[in-house]
């Protein structure tokens, strides 16, 4: 069905009027809509929504009220077609609407429930993002008069945040497309608006190398891992353009709104990336393609790195440090959501090191001199932490031994004008991820395969080609002898790159950059089985041990090596019992308190049992013992209340708050801060964190003074004082009948030879939780099993919530 121009073409002389002649199209870019200031023989201002195929139009004589309490009266007037958008000027007197007509607000609209119902039942709700006008509005149909041959409806502005005590629409007084006025208009004058000098522009492409450059003739900046993007922006208007050629704009609507507010009608050029970054400023992918898939989920940030053109100025054939310096000032006072990117000059090795060390993906190296001349020609390059990059899919596997779906993708990149097979992506496939492939292929799908020469298939798989069309993200091991990829992993889709231009990215020696531990002194290595990290060997770095999400050996490892400065004074030298989980989460963990044969990386330690007989224990010191650890499949440390070199004096009290099944999270939250008022009143501070599970751990720091029986008896003593004061609610036996409908204020922890899980530990559970000192302020917004490792990953960039931690000199009394 599409609308009905019949009656808007009737009432038109085309060899008259300049309007468009009615014709109804599919934009296929989102639902567009325009609202046009009409002086006619009453001035009012026409607004314009698109559905199906046309403008349903609406005359507002008063224009519409950011005020909720003004109900403006809205006369439905004939359906409009949508080249409509573009028109602007004047109707000859004695036609239809005759008059001056100004394009006062345009951009794209989203009903929210049934568009079609509500039109039918005269209450359409929607949301305008627009340029002037945003948030939330609602068309209401009123109740016709007797002879009343008009549909007479209310225009309304919804509560949010952008209600207005006042119209909010009077400083608009110019056109958003041509900056004239109604007069000006009339009179034919040019548009006043700059126009940037050109309408498209090559990026500026970097070379993949190994070797970093010396000297300040140098600008590095970090690589960020999101969707290249040249912003133009002109007046009221924005495009953001993908390297092949798409705008996204309606995609990125947030983005371009802020891009228009900030330029306050400048023209201007940008290069950038939109990407999704954590409080550290490290861009994730991931988190770009859930965006895309629920733009609700995640907040954009154009990172911003070089103008190309301000105020009709072509400014590409100026110094790169010229064009940094212009940008850094422009952006100044810039919204949240667009980010300068800053440079060091020199020091190329710091930099790479930095961002490797902080899990960024690389750098990108600029000659401070250089032009941007839209090409690859070296003065830019790049240096990747890990080995990533574009394929096209060329076909998947199905394989006998899965249940359903996806086994891997088959992947390939273009030489010579040839489609050449790289190799398999079998892990990083969600099934999320697998059904929104699946929905992609199903267009794509073909008899013969892509690649020339095709691959080999294995047995017990089934095989389906497709056409080479859609792009992947793919991180990986390295390329074999056969130039095939190892330990291939799924990132995601890329929609704004040209399967056509994907061809290996080769620097010239093909080895990885050096990345130095200050520790270890040994620089990473990567080979055929096996990879270097802190000097340890690790083993099958893609066993898969997490599976929803989908996380390997590697990604444990790597997640220790980076939370290692804050996690080792809480481990570090305190005896460790560990969970391990060779095979993964989904196979028999088990749980191990003593030093096995071969143990590496761990100091063992005698100690005398309750029993009295000796046995040996263990503990780390540094990083390489944390890692050493993860190498053998260990995934949980818990810690003893003491440092080993005061073992009988304990100096770190925990009390885990155990709610029973079914309870109310309130519930537990109103226990941490009992517990916490109960402590303080004993002149004790305490500090909270994340349990990966059902409950909250309060952690207080003590001077290692007295025994395991006082330090025992006084966690009981707490524990019991809080089942006393509140006996409805807590309590302190261990027992599982006891606790219905209460919290178990687990005190037992505390005695010599128990232990608690460490801050910053991984659980071995689903979903890869995680023990997370947070702060008293987070504790109403961070749910018990609320930190995953990523989540882990992004705090550690922000402020240390426990930093004060070894700072408190208190005593038990």
């Amino acid at each position: 069905m599409t609308g009905n121009l019949r009656e808007y073409n009737q009432k038109r002389n085309f060899e008259r009027t300049l309007e468009p002649e009615g014709t109804t199209e599919d934009t296929k870019e989102g639902l567009k809509y325009v609202i046009q200031h009409h002086m006619a023989r009453r001035d009012h201002y026409d607004l314009r929504l698109e559905w199906r195929g046309v403008f349903l139009s609406w005359a507002v004589p008063k224009g519409p009220s950011y005020n909720t309490h003004d109900k403006r009266l809205a006369v439905q007037v004939e359906d409009h077609p949508l080249e409509y958008r573009n028109f602007e000027g004047t109707i000859p007197k004695g036609e239809y609407g005759g008059g001056t007509v100004m394009l006062w607000d345009e951009g794209y609209w989203e009903p929210y429930g049934n568009a079609d119902e509500g039109l039918s039942e005269g209450q359409l709700k929607f949301v305008l993002y627009g340029k002037r006008l945003k948030g939330k509005w609602a068309l209401i149909r009123m109740k016709a008069k007797p002879g009343e041959t008009k549909d007479n409806w209310l225009l309304l502005k919804e509560k949010d945040e952008y209600v207005k005590t006042d119209d909010g629409i009077s400083e608009y007084t110019t056109s958003i497309r041509t900056g004239r006025t109604m007069a000006e208009i009339e009179g034919g004058e040019d548009e006043k608006i700059i126009r940037n000098p050109f309408s498209m522009a090559d990026v500026q492409l970097a070379k993949l190398v190994n070797k970093i450059p010396e000297g300040e003739d140098w600008l590095y900046e970090l690589k960020y891992d999101g969707y290249r993007i040249i912003a133009f922006v002109e007046g009221n208007g924005v495009r953001l353009m993908t390297r092949n050629g798409n705008d996204y704009a309606r995609r990125f609507h947030d983005i371009a709104s802020s891009l228009i507010d900030w330029a306050k009608d400048k023209a201007i050029v940008l290069d950038g990336e939109i990407a999704v970054t954590d409080p550290a400023g490290k861009t994730d992918f991931q988190a770009l393609q859930n965006y895309m898939k629920n733009p609700k989920a995640q907040k954009l940030t154009y990172i911003v790195f070089d103008v190309l053109a301000l105020d009709g100025a072509d400014l590409r054939g100026h110094p790169l440090i010229d064009r940094k310096e212009m940008l850094e000032n422009l952006m100044k006072d810039a919204p949240k959501n667009l980010y300068y990117s800053r440079y060091v000059r020199g020091k190329g090795k710091e930099s790479f090191t930095a961002a490797c060390e902080a899990g960024m993906e690389g750098i990108i190296g600029k000659k401070a001199d250089s032009v941007y001349s839209g090409t690859r020609n070296g003065d830019w390059i790049k240096l990747k932490c890990s080995k990533r990059q574009e394929f096209v899919i060329g076909g998947y596997t199905v394989s006998d031994k899965k249940a359903r779906g996806i086994s891997s993708l088959l992947l390939g990149i273009y030489e010579g004008g040839e489609f050449v097979y790289a190799g398999r992506a079998g892990t990083g496939l969600s099934q999320a991820d697998i059904k929104v492939l699946e929905e992609k292929f199903e267009g794509l799908k073909r008899t013969e395969p892509p690649f020339e020469p095709a691959p080999e298939r294995r047995p017990n798989e089934n095989v389906t080609w497709l056409e080479p069309e859609l792009v992947a993200e793919i991180k990986f091991a390295e390329w074999t002898k056969d130039n095939l990829l190892r330990q291939a992993s799924f990132q995601g889709i890329r929609t704004d790159k040209d399967p056509k231009d994907i061809k290996r990215e080769k620097a010239e020696d093909e080895t990885q950059p050096e990345i130095y531990s200050e520790e270890a002194e040994k620089p990473m290595d990567i080979n055929a089985n096996s990879i270097i990290i802190e000097g340890i060997k690790i083993t099958n770095p893609g066993k898969v041990i997490f599976d929803d999400p989908e996380i390997t050996k590697e990604d444990v490892i790597r997640y220790y090596e980076k939370v290692s400065l804050r996690m080792l004074p809480y481990v570090s030298r305190r005896i460790l019992s560990i969970v391990r989980c060779p095979k993964g989460v989904s196979e028999a963990c088990f749980y191990k308190k003593h030093p096995g044969p071969g143990s590496k990386g761990i100091i063992t330690i005698p100690i005398t049992t309750g029993s009295g007989e000796m046995e040996d224990y263990f503990y780390i010191e540094n990083t390489s013992g944390l890692i050493s650890e993860a190498q053998m499949g260990t995934l949980e440390f818990h810690i003893w209340g003491s440092l080993a070199d005061n073992l009988e004096k304990p100096d770190m009290m925990v009390f885990d708050l155990d709610p029973d099944e079914g309870m109310e999270l309130s519930q537990v939250r109103e226990g941490v801060r009992d517990i916490k008022s109960i402590l303080s009143e004993l002149s004790l501070n305490s500090y909270l964190k994340t349990s990966g599970g059902k409950g909250y751990h309060v952690v207080v720091p003590l001077k290692p003074a007295v025994d395991w029986d006082v330090f025992h008896g006084f966690a009981r003593r707490v524990a019991e004082v809080m089942e006393q004061k509140w006996p409805d609610r807590y309590t302190s036996n261990v027992r599982k009948a006891r606790r219905a409908g209460k919290i178990f204020i687990d005190w037992i922890r505390n005695g010599r030879g128990a232990t608690s899980i460490a801050p910053y530990s991984i659980r071995a559970r689903k979903g890869a939780k995680v023990s997370m000192p947070i702060t008293w302020d987070e504790l109403d917004t961070v749910a018990p099993d609320g930190v995953n490792m990523s989540d882990a990953i992004m705090r550690i960039g922000s402020i240390d919530p426990w930093k004060d931690f070894f700072k408190n000199d208190q005593m038990l009394r």
